[in-house]
């Protein structure tokens, strides 16, 4: 065999293999997001993906947890470029609507640019409901430079803000980002309404809850013997 020959045969299972890792995703994405992760097996993933060998998503992906987070990363690439282009535009910004904004457009514009069915939001909140799985999507948001840095622009606009209250409100934000998001998408994979026509409007809904909650008044509890 000629080495031209040898590199075109060597390219040709390259892209076979890239095209059956790219089914496979596609595939656990759908059925993660459906029916949650535990439920479906690599079997049903291969099925699902074409796959005629039974042991496809072992040998491409190892674990189940390696299958996650490849599938969590072929999405925050995307969300992660649009997210340092806005924050190029933000600046220095004193508004925590601008850091809310650059948390939550992102998501949409990229599974408006998607097109439908989409699966991720969906996947994504299933992982965050199950607790073997949750540090996979939490160690990739805390590598994410863009979301430490909103996480630093929001600790700036909010200086007096408690710790606890902060942590507090960190949770309810990711509670109703996760969720509201997953929700929408459901929906619009049912041919159901939904309270908004686009993602970008969803997304305006979204940032308005979540700058009324990080700017909600903080009650003091009230300590044991006070009046």
């Amino acid at each position: 065999m000629s080495r031209t020959a040898g590199n075109d045969a060597g390219a040709s299972r390259a892209e076979r293999a890239h095209a059956t890792r790219e089914a496979i995703l596609t595939a656990a994405e759908r059925l993660f997001a459906e029916h949650g992760v535990l439920a479906v097996s690599n079997r049903q993933v291969s099925e699902a993906a074409g796959q005629g060998n039974n042991t496809a998503v072992g040998y491409h992906f190892g674990t189940k947890a390696d299958l996650v987070r490849a599938i969590a990363r072929r999405h925050s690439a995307p969300i992660e470029e649009i997210r340092q282009r806005m924050l190029a535009e933000v600046g220095d910004s004193g508004d925590v609507r601008d850091w809310i904004s650059c948390l939550i457009r992102p998501v949409a514009q990229h599974l408006a640019a998607t097109g439908s069915p989409t699966w991720f939001a969906r996947f994504g909140a299933q992982i965050m409901t199950e607790p073997s799985l949750r540090p996979i999507m939490v160690e990739e948001s805390l590598s994410s430079p863009s979301l430490v840095r909103i996480v630093d622009g929001l600790r700036r606009c909010l200086p007096d803000l408690p710790d606890e209250v902060r942590a507090e409100r960190s949770d309810m934000a990711r509670q109703l980002l996760v969720h509201m998001v997953a929700e929408r998408e459901r929906a619009l994979a049912d041919g159901s309404p939904t309270p908004r026509s686009t993602w970008d409007e969803a997304a305006t809904g979204i940032v308005d809850a979540l700058v009324g909650l990080w700017l909600a008044p903080v009650t003091t509890p009230r300590r044991e013997g006070e009046p």
